[in-house]
């Protein structure tokens, strides 16, 4: 691969990292020839720290490893993509990344529904949604109304209204993340299920 040290006066150029999996942006470093050769070699990114004055590699003191999948140059050759497996959090603060976000598959609109599932599971004691009365009711009630939908879900995807077929879908998935909330698990738990899978 040819990188082009060369066009910054420092010898340094930006890596960008990104987790592998997630594809979520964790940290921005600067590498030099020997950095980017140590990483090649450990496996393990590494950079040049320009507050320390020598190598760094990620995770040295905390172990929280940044394990190398691969690196891309950009077209202009002086600009680095790194996709990594982070061993733990990224940045010095302790969170996923140097920018406070979690570093989590980016579902969309189910993350943030997610999130609502699990404060009623927290406080279905107090609270008087539909979502927190059938966490009251038990795992048994949550697991009967994912068999419900799943029927419901059939019937109409033999008929040709999308519409309900649609509808149908969403109140089977909706509960689905209910039963998994219950059993104590989350999207990115049947994610990875699939993910092993596929290997």
């Amino acid at each position: 691969m040819e990188i082009d040290f060369k066009k910054y006066d420092d010898g340094l150029v930006p890596a960008i990292i990104q987790d592998a999996r997630t594809k979520n942006v964790l940290m921005l470093g600067f590498m030099n020839q020997e950095a980017f050769d140590t990483t090649m070699r450990t496996e393990k990114v590494t950079f040049y720290s320009r507050s320390k004055g020598r190598l760094w590699t990620k995770g040295e003191e905390t172990k929280n490893y940044l394990h190398l999948v691969s690196i891309q140059n950009d077209c202009d050759k002086d600009a680095l993509l790194v996709m990594v497996n982070p061993q733990g959090p990224t940045c010095h603060k302790g969170t996923d990344t140097c920018w406070g976000e979690r570093n989590r598959t980016n579902f969309g609109f189910l993350n943030e529904l997610e999130e609502i599932i699990e404060d009623r599971w927290n406080n279905k004691e107090n609270a008087d949604s539909y979502v927190a009365l059938l966490f009251r009711k038990g795992i048994n009630k949550v697991a009967q109304k994912v068999g419900e939908e799943a029927v419901e879900v059939v019937i109409e995807a033999k008929d040709d209204n999308d519409h309900l077929f649609l509808n149908e879908s969403a109140d089977l998935l909706f509960h689905m993340m209910l039963l998994l909330q219950a059993k104590g698990f989350h999207l990115r738990d049947v994610e990875k299920t699939l993910i092993a899978r596929h290997k």
